[in-house]
């Protein structure tokens, strides 16, 4: 028993085959446009979700001409001439639209480049290795309090200690 009860749920939540998506595939090209194309009348919607009047009038003209076997492209076509690149919901990667395209790459490589020229200077110099045995290599600073230290000890009285 759980287990159809559990079968029907997936079978409902998935859509089923009454689904918008199985619906739309086999209408033809009309909804798909209609989701693809940005409303005129709802500014930023698509739509096929702007609950306008004329939206739905846009969208059944569009599933009409879909019906009437009217070409994909001449009907986009259409749209464009009457409401202009407005309806796309990307820019044409073309002209003056390559460039909202182009501006994250070129933020993404100088953000990249930034940050290995600051990673670059942070590195830490190896610092050079004291030598193996101090008292091998004396420097003249240790030589001459060395010797200071001996003619103080010559001239202190031997009662001082």
């Amino acid at each position: 028993m759980r287990l159809a009860v559990l079968v029907i749920l997936v079978v409902l939540w998935s859509g089923g085959p009454g689904s918008t998506a199985a619906i739309a595939a086999e209408e033809g090209w009309g909804y798909e446009l209609a989701n693809e194309l940005m409303s005129p009348f709802c500014p930023g919607r698509a739509l096929a979700e702007c609950p306008s009047p004329n939206a739905v009038k846009l969208r059944a003209w569009i599933i009409d001409q879909d019906k009437a076997g009217v070409p994909r492209a001449d009907v986009e076509a259409e749209l464009y001439t009457k409401w202009g690149d407005s309806l796309r919901q990307t820019p044409r990667a073309e002209g003056v639209g390559l460039v909202a395209y182009a501006i994250p790459v070129i933020v993404v490589f100088s953000g990249a480049g930034l940050l290995a020229l600051f990673l670059g200077r942070r590195r830490v110099e190896p610092v050079a290795a004291p030598p193996a045995d101090p008292s091998e290599t004396p420097s003249t600073a240790d030589a001459e309090l060395e010797a200071a230290l001996e003619r103080e000890l010559a001239q202190a009285p031997a009662d001082r200690w």
